[in-house]
């Protein structure tokens, strides 16, 4: 069946083709009996606004690229949420892209979007600086979204302050009266700022003797490794800090092959309060993030710059909170 066009909504509706065009932008010059005949015409033939030809008439899409990191991390979906509903309420709609980590990836992504001419830009968790995320920015209004790895002219960041985060955390364990606290670290700024927080907050408490920090790219595997080495070592810490939730369950499972109870003999504190966290059997205490909220400021921040496009770049931390459940408990001072 061939799909009806701008030509044939005109010559069902009786009217012009231009009259259909002045329909579709929304312009308040037509009579309320031809906009009838129109919206009519498109309901009954069943037309649908062919994308490439509006945005080249009407200088818009209504669509965001989102381009993320790793969609399989669960932090992401509630961050969506919180940005679709924002975007929905103004009318637009989301093209998700994930790129895991790969910049080849990112860049045929990227050009896809640039391609398309959507209206906005959304680049959501760790990302690397590359000449191709610089044209696809400097090309159309873009927002930062959960990362403090690109800093580029007129475009706005919004993520967690993960220092205060980190300080919730550590604070915390301190105050059950663990001393020997490790901490499980990640990549990109975000994993940098988290560790720097940490042997700061450790430093105010005056335990510096006891830091100690392993490596780990933010995954679940990479988590139980590095509890491994933690646990196996010479002095073995009774409380752990993770950089993300997925890494904390890496180390929960790293003890529970130990045969170590937790919070008996190891506390567990992870990072963004994801559905994991919630989960019964696992209980994991985390510092929430406020992901629906910066999702949510996320895009208003967009929204705002594609009316505003020459304004300078801003820089947003969203305040997170400390979501305390059965991974942690009291200890003897150490």
């Amino acid at each position: 069946m061939t799909q009806p066009t701008i030509r044939t909504v005109a010559a069902h509706a009786g009217v012009s083709k231009s009259l259909v065009s002045l329909v579709l932008r929304g312009s308040s010059s037509v009579s309320d009996d031809k906009r009838s005949a129109v919206e009519r015409a498109i309901r009954e033939l069943g037309y649908r606004p062919n994308l490439s030809a509006r945005s080249l008439t009407q200088q818009r899409t209504d669509i965001v690229g989102v381009l993320l990191n790793d969609l399989r991390n669960p932090w992401f979906v509630d961050c969506l949420e919180g940005m679709n509903s924002v975007l929905r309420e103004n009318g637009m709609t989301m093209f998700l892209a994930d790129g895991r980590l790969d910049r080849s990836s990112d860049e045929a992504h990227l050009e896809s979007f640039m391609n398309l001419r959507l209206d906005g830009l959304a680049l959501v968790g760790t990302r690397m600086p590359s000449r191709a995320i610089a044209e696809a920015a400097a090309s159309m209004p873009t927002v930062v979204v959960a990362s403090r790895d690109l800093d580029l002219p007129g475009v706005d960041v919004v993520a967690n302050d993960d220092e205060l985060g980190t300080k919730l955390a550590v604070d915390h364990l301190v105050g059950l009266g663990h001393r020997r606290i490790a901490h499980i670290a990640g990549i990109g700024a975000v994993g940098d700022i988290r560790e720097t927080s940490y042997r700061a907050a450790m430093a105010a408490h005056g335990l510096t003797r006891h830091v100690r920090v392993e490596p780990s790219d933010m995954t679940e595997d990479d988590g139980h490794a590095a509890a491994a080495r933690l646990f196996d070592g010479r002095t073995r810490p009774s409380a752990v800090y993770a950089v993300n939730d997925i890494v904390a369950i890496g180390a929960m499972t790293a003890c529970q092959d130990r045969g170590l109870a937790i919070p008996q003999d190891v506390s567990v504190v992870g990072y963004d309060n994801t559905y994991i966290a919630r989960l019964r059997h696992v209980w994991l205490t985390s510092v929430d993030n406020a992901t629906i909220e910066v999702g949510r400021r996320a895009a208003t921040a967009l929204v705002s710059r594609m009316s505003d496009k020459n304004s300078a770049g801003s820089l947003e931390l969203v305040p997170p909170a400390l979501q305390i459940r059965g991974s942690t408990a009291g200890t003897e001072l150490r």
